[in-house]
């Protein structure tokens, strides 16, 4: 799957079902040495002319995505 795919599905966390965000919305965390994708950064809210501080994004450990489907993406992530 290439990267421009992902674009527009939603993101799920399959333990709460609770609505995380927009891929087109997030930010992409890359190993540079590796190439290996890290994180997805989700905003937690749209703010205008803010850029992002740590209480502002929900990481996302690309190793917790479960399942990639048409529409949305199912990732797992703990509900604390």
């Amino acid at each position: 799957m290439l990267l421009d795919e992902l674009g527009g599905k939603e993101l799920v966390n399959l333990n709460n079902g609770e609505r995380l965000g927009i891929i087109a919305d997030c930010d992409i965390l890359i190993d540079e040495k590796t190439g290996k994708i890290l994180f997805l950064l989700v905003p937690k809210r749209k703010l205008q002319f803010k850029l992002f501080s740590e209480d502002d994004y929900i990481e996302i450990p690309w190793q917790t995505i479960k399942k990639i489907g048409n529409d949305m993406i199912i990732v797992e992530l703990d509900s604390d």
